[in-house]
């Protein structure tokens, strides 16, 4: 047998193709027991509606397009997961478009996706420099909906993100309670936002303790494990009596350990070391890695779920639906890297 038709459902259901798009549809206008009896015909002859005839029906394509770049990294490629995870569920196919470079402003991204006829997309490039420099402009003029991961609230746009100031805050401050006073940090690249924001966090924190940060305390690196290796090793030349440290990534934080074994110092005992992600491997590094958990596969679902709801209400032509900003909580783990002092 060849491909199931919507009339050989019909057919079989003794019914009309009309009825059987209705029970497709999910309409109120369809008796009981004739819905059950479509719905039985659908499951034993395997009839699955095509994509083409369910967007000529509701008026779009249940396609999201998503624009990322960075999937190196462990943020943006776990967010990705979740952005997946979350579109399947509600029934929608992704069509992705890559960035090259991430300073880039992405507009030729854009008017891409659109060109595939999305009915919304999910801008995951995350903000660096000044790659939204695009968006007063053209944000107004789209013709669907766009939901931004990674970037700082903004009025009018629909932002989904992770509180990544609070993170930063949370680190420096378990570190402040633990007795330490001579936090490092080293950063990710400071034209990122999010790392700008978690700086701003452990700035937070030491000033709030009466500890006005220092420069000499403070290193840039680059996300890599082999950057916070060099960064620790920059940090104690500059400080030898740097008792803590705050690495904005949890790869920084293992070449942090690899420094430290060289300069045959005691994690914690000599330096206490608190990352950002909780990687799958933070239990495992030597010591364990306290770091800062942040759910990425739910931001990446709550960006979907946003979305779709912007999607709804411009094809119900609601007008009281505004853009939001979301914005997810991060959470302290503690582990052995940053025990109590002297203990």
């Amino acid at each position: 047998m060849g491909r199931v038709t919507i009339r050989d459902v019909a057919t079989a259901a003794g019914v009309s193709r009309q009825t059987v798009s209705r029970v497709l549809n999910d309409k109120p206008d369809v008796a009981k027991e004739t819905r059950k009896r479509v719905l039985e015909v659908i499951d034993q002859l395997g009839y699955r509606p095509s994509s083409l005839a369910r967007s000529l029906s509701h008026g779009r394509s249940y396609t999201l397009g998503v624009v990322t770049y960075g999937l190196q990294y462990f943020g943006p490629a776990h967010t990705l997961v979740g952005i997946e995870q979350q579109a399947n569920e509600m029934g929608y196919r992704l069509h992705w478009s890559m960035v090259k470079r991430p300073a880039e402003s992405g507009v030729e991204a854009l008017h891409d996706m659109l060109s595939y006829r999305v009915d919304g997309i999910i801008w995951a490039v995350s903000e660096i420099g000044d790659n939204r420099h695009w968006v007063e402009r053209e944000i107004c003029d789209l013709e669907v909906p766009v939901v931004f991961h990674d970037t700082r609230p903004c009025p009018g746009l629909s932002v989904v993100n992770i509180d990544n100031h609070l993170g930063g805050y949370l680190a420096t401050n378990h570190l402040l309670d633990q007795g330490y006073q001579r936090i490092g940090l080293i950063t990710g690249p400071l034209d990122w936002w999010a790392a700008s924001e978690r700086q701003a966090g452990w700035q937070q924190a030491l000033e709030e303790a009466g500890l006005g940060p220092e420069k000499d305390l403070v290193v840039e690196g680059t996300w890599s494990a082999a950057s916070g290796e060099r960064g620790l090793h920059r940090l104690l030349e500059q400080r030898p009596d740097m008792d803590a440290l705050f690495t904005c990534n949890d790869q920084m934080a293992l070449g942090a350990l690899k420094a430290t074994r060289m300069r045959d110092l005691a994690v914690p005992q000599d330096l206490a070391i608190v990352g950002y992600d909780d990687i799958p491997e933070a239990p495992f590094f030597s010591p364990p890695l306290s770091t800062i958990r942040q759910d990425l596969h739910e931001l990446g679902r709550r960006g979907v779920q946003e979305l779709v709801r912007l999607i709804d209400a411009r094809q119900r032509e609601l007008p009281d639906v505004e853009p939001k900003t979301i914005s997810l909580q991060p959470e302290l783990v503690t582990r052995e890297s940053s025990a109590v002092r002297n203990q």
